[in-house]
């Protein structure tokens, strides 16, 4: 469930700056996931396990659709606060790398699954919408994935993914809060760090 969960949290904002901000939240999911997905299906090198060809196309089409300093802040919780203006920085920067690398990897394992689009809840002005969807593979239960989605001056831009009613970026603050507890925001940063590499090196022995 984790590669599938990264995979469509990423395949979601696939697109390009030509769409502006004006399209609607469900109607941009289903467009870009469709299309996503149709280039991994067709990527013969993504499809045998490329993860470098897989953080390119996730850092060209993925990285500036998401809003990686809330999410950030939303996944270190009450200590964001204790964190000054570089650290938070290195914070973010760190967080954004962890979540590429993870993306990365569930592109090169996807295989069968579709998307259904459910009937998007949004009232005129509303600038902080979620996005429902469910990921279906034959044989096996249907997984509900929703998108807490912001709008932006340049369009709208994920915040969150909500897993069977779990967030990704929540369910990283009890073990980022453990980091704090022990070693402080700098402990915390030393931490993604070393976890980002450990993924590098993991990638680059499977070359």
């Amino acid at each position: 469930m984790k590669q599938l969960y990264s995979l469509l949290a990423g395949a979601l904002f696939l697109c390009s700056s030509a769409f502006g901000s004006d399209e609607a939240p469900d109607v941009m999911v289903k467009r870009v996931t469709d299309e996503v997905l149709t280039i991994v299906r067709a990527d013969k090198d993504i499809q045998a396990g490329n993860s470098k060809k897989a953080i390119e196309l996730v850092e060209a089409k993925v990285l500036p659709h998401f809003n990686f300093t809330r999410m950030t802040a939303l996944a270190v919780g009450k200590d964001w606060n204790k964190a000054t203006p570089e650290q938070k920085k290195q914070l973010a920067k760190e967080f954004e790398t962890l979540l590429v690398r993870t993306y990365s990897n569930a592109l090169t394992a996807y295989k069968s699954q579709t998307v259904v689009y459910k009937p998007l809840k949004m009232q005129p002005g509303d600038t902080d919408v979620l996005v429902r969807t469910e990921i279906r593979q034959p044989g096996q239960q249907a997984v509900q994935l929703d998108y807490g989605v912001e709008k932006q001056d340049n369009g709208w831009k994920v915040y969150d993914v909500v897993v069977a009613g779990i967030s990704l970026v929540t369910n990283y603050r009890e073990n980022f809060a453990a980091e704090v507890r022990a070693g402080g925001i700098d402990g915390l940063i030393a931490s993604i760090s070393a976890k980002n590499k450990q993924i590098a090196t993991a990638h680059a022995d499977k070359k």
